[in-house]
């Protein structure tokens, strides 16, 4: 087990009829005025946007809205909010929404502080001070309601990179599970799916730290079974309760306790999704990772055969990956790249596009080849 630090400040409220809790916790800061930052209107149609203003007004708290984060955060939007920022006064950020949405608060909070945010998610300079960050999640997926991560989509340059830094942190977010019930079950799906992608990250590249590996399986378990449950009933508040905190823990450091993630296959899919911003990260992430999966598993055998067995009851990790792509297709997910709309032509640009540096991965690193045969395979 590699030796780490484990510490997140974030403060959980989770429950039925928590989201009035969000001025209190603004109030703490002593913040005055916020910047409300939301999607594409959702939240006015399932009662958090009124949850949150009636909230924000009892507590004393001045708030200015911004709409518009798409499901791939774009940097030309974050500097758009920052702009406002800079121009008003802004004390702390309420982020609304998904990952997406807190993603490019995560963005905005450090952007408000620097010349050009996009300098620190291309690792030219380092975050040393950021705007207090509040969310108020709607949709289980990323994690980022409870961890330093912020992944951001320069469409210009065809870039969608991660940024971490410990001032990104939420200071509290607030989950109720109750509000994810009138989701669209494709999103439903890709968030089953992206917990799953966060839990595949550390676990295949796992080793002795059985405490870790044990977990994971249980958080793998979890997903599948509460998108089973979901798809026959998808207001059961239990599979919601149990998927939404299963989503929290698989990116929040618990997940990766002693082990060297290998991230591999969410660099691949951030490729594909910058280059086709309309394919959402979930989507990507369940057609690439059976595909890395199948060129990677001989590197750590005794593990990807422990889930095959663990997970699936399956005899060889070959019928495992089948029977995982068996799942999608249960869930109505699509399982290969030309079901995206991307053409076969397009591949080596995304294999090649994937590689801020000359290898990625852990688990077996992974030149440009690698990826374009993971990208075929996938096809």
């Amino acid at each position: 087990m590699q030796n780490f630090i484990f510490h997140n400040p974030t403060k959980i409220i989770f429950g039925k009829n928590t989201i009035n809790a969000i001025g209190k916790e603004v109030k703490k800061s002593a913040a005055k005025k916020v910047l409300l930052l939301a999607g594409s209107g959702s939240i006015k149609n399932n009662s958090v946007y009124e949850q949150i203003t009636a909230s924000l007004k009892g507590s004393g708290i001045e708030w200015f809205e911004l709409w518009g984060v798409k499901a791939n955060p774009t940097l030309e939007h974050a500097q758009r909010a920052i702009s406002i920022i800079k121009e008003i006064g802004i004390d702390a950020i309420v982020a609304a929404g998904g990952g997406s949405v807190i993603d490019e608060a995560k963005a905005v909070a450090a952007g408000v502080f620097v010349d050009d945010i996009w300098d620190a998610y291309l690792g030219k300079i380092s975050i040393s001070k950021a705007l207090p960050i509040f969310t108020v999640l709607t949709i289980s997926a990323t994690g980022s309601e409870m961890n330093p991560t912020s992944v951001l989509s320069n469409e210009k340059a065809q870039k969608k990179l991660p940024l971490a830094s410990q001032l990104l942190r939420p200071l509290a977010s607030i989950i109720d599970p109750s509000v994810q019930s009138s989701l669209p079950w494709e999103q439903t799906v890709n968030g089953g799916i992206d917990i799953l992608a966060h839990i595949f990250e550390s676990y295949f590249a796992g080793s002795s730290q059985e405490v870790t590996i044990a977990l994971n399986e249980s958080l793998m378990k979890t997903v599948i079974n509460c998108i089973d449950t979901l798809a026959q009933d998808e207001k059961n508040y239990s599979a919601r309760a149990n998927l939404a905190w299963t989503a929290t823990l698989a990116l929040n450091g618990i997940s990766a306790a002693g082990i060297i993630g290998d991230w591999a296959s969410h660099r691949i899919e951030h490729s594909i999704s910058a280059v086709h911003t309309n394919i959402a990260h979930g989507t990507g992430l369940g057609v690439v990772f059976p595909a890395w999966i199948k060129y990677v598993y001989k590197e750590n055998i005794e593990l990807f055969q422990r889930w095959a067995k663990n997970i699936w009851n399956a005899n060889s990790v070959e019928q495992a990956i089948s029977l995982f792509q068996q799942k999608l297709k249960d869930w109505k997910a699509p399982t290969k790249l030309s079901e995206l709309g991307i053409k076969y032509e397009e591949l080596d640009f995304i294999a090649s596009n994937s590689l801020e540096t000359p290898t990625l991965g852990v688990v077996k690193l992974l030149n440009q080849n690698d990826v374009l045969e993971i990208l075929k395979l996938a096809y």
